[in-house]
């Protein structure tokens, strides 16, 4: 089992920027392939960025691409994101997820075995 916990969501305006970062207690986060997604209310859960177990690789989604960071630090067990030039449609529920699968599916919704709560994260125009 994994226990994930978000933090770092919060209110900024446009073109700020957050840090969200997601702790992870119970099996050693390196074991997983990790990935932060986003809701809106009355819409699907999206992708917005994957890590591979080593931190070598990354994936973004294209409306993403450019302005955020994923990152891990396995010794401290915690994946970050970093969001920059951030614009009113980021607003969101963020949330990290970790899955055992191949990194190949790692943008799939359905590929993560592991859910935080979610953080949330307002930006205003």
């Amino acid at each position: 089992q994994v226990q994930l916990v978000e933090s770092g969501g919060g209110l900024v305006q446009a073109g700020g920027s957050l840090r969200l970062s997601c702790a992870a207690s119970g099996r050693t986060l390196s074991t997983y392939a990790m990935g932060w997604f986003r809701q809106v209310p009355g819409k699907e859960r999206e992708f917005v960025a994957t890590i591979n177990r080593s931190g070598g690789i990354t994936k973004y989604a294209d409306s993403v691409k450019g302005r955020f960071t994923i990152s891990r630090d396995n010794a401290k067990n915690t994946v970050y994101l970093q969001m920059n030039s951030l614009k009113p449609e980021d607003t969101a529920v963020y949330y990290c997820g970790a899955s055992a699968r191949l990194f190949i599916d790692s943008a799939l919704l359905d590929a993560y075995n592991y859910w935080g709560q979610g953080t949330q994260v307002t930006v205003s125009s």
